[in-house]
């Protein structure tokens, strides 16, 4: 890739295009983006979310920014954590994914406040957050190392940055987690969401991702400190750490 052109999925094309082309794949899954996950992962994506939550140790008080947050799943656990006297912000880049994590918070009786906001120009002052989250979001965007370098600016010294995102599978799982990225899951998209190629481009985009130390190396290049991972089902999932010390 040059520095005009980028990944989508397998797909070369021009960065410019990347954002809309995401855009596109998130506003036509949106409505059953709930359903698709539990039935994609088969449940397992509440397990590695509550491992992120847990590994947080958020408190009252806390301000919490949940960068790509969609449907509010992470948003909504760290609400009850943050307490009246905390602060969680909501954001992402997609309007119709940030509609439902807007009903969904309300609904629960936690109305959060919501940005619509590029992860690359984060509309926040620096050294504000205890807490940055962003969970399946990453490898969708255009500038890896800039949106990570945005969330570590507004992290108050001392504060964590958690990536939680698909990542390499460990060798031999590899065949059969092939067969089903490939084939089951455009299935799937086609049968529930009525829209195969946004989970074909689900498929590929995961494998453009950097995969562990890759993205390790990644952070600590943009001044994150003490950076570690944990690899979730084999290394279907990982969720990377680091922590803005100065």
């Amino acid at each position: 890739m040059n520095d005009k052109t980028t990944h989508f999925g397998f797909e070369s094309v021009a960065e410019t295009d990347k954002a809309k082309r995401v855009a596109g794949v998130f506003s036509s899954v949106a409505s059953r983006y709930d359903v698709m996950n539990d039935l994609m992962s088969f449940g397992l994506h509440r397990i590695w979310k509550a491992f992120t939550i847990q590994i947080a140790g958020v408190r009252p008080g806390h301000r919490v920014l949940d960068v790509a947050g969609g449907t509010a799943d992470l948003s909504l656990a760290f609400a009850k954590r943050v307490g009246p006297t905390g602060q969680v912000w909501l954001t992402d880049i997609n309007g119709a994914m940030l509609s439902h994590g807007r009903d969904r918070v309300i609904d629960r009786g936690h109305p959060l406040p919501v940005a619509q906001c590029d992860a690359e120009k984060l509309p926040f002052p620096d050294n504000y957050f205890n807490l940055v989250t962003v969970a399946f979001g990453l490898r969708n965007m255009t500038h890896k190392n800039q949106a990570l370098a945005e969330m570590r600016r507004v992290l108050k010294p001392g504060g964590q940055l958690l990536v939680l995102e698909f990542s390499q599978v460990y060798k031999p799982l590899a065949p059969a987690y092939d067969l089903y990225s490939f084939k089951l899951l455009p299935w799937l998209g086609q049968k529930v969401a009525g829209d195969a190629d946004s989970y074909r481009y689900l498929a590929e985009s995961i494998r453009m991702h950097p995969p562990q130390e890759e993205l390790k190396a990644l952070m600590e290049q943009i001044g994150l400190e003490k950076v570690d991972y944990f690899n979730m089902t084999g290394g279907v999932v990982a969720l990377h750490r680091g922590f803005k010390i100065h």
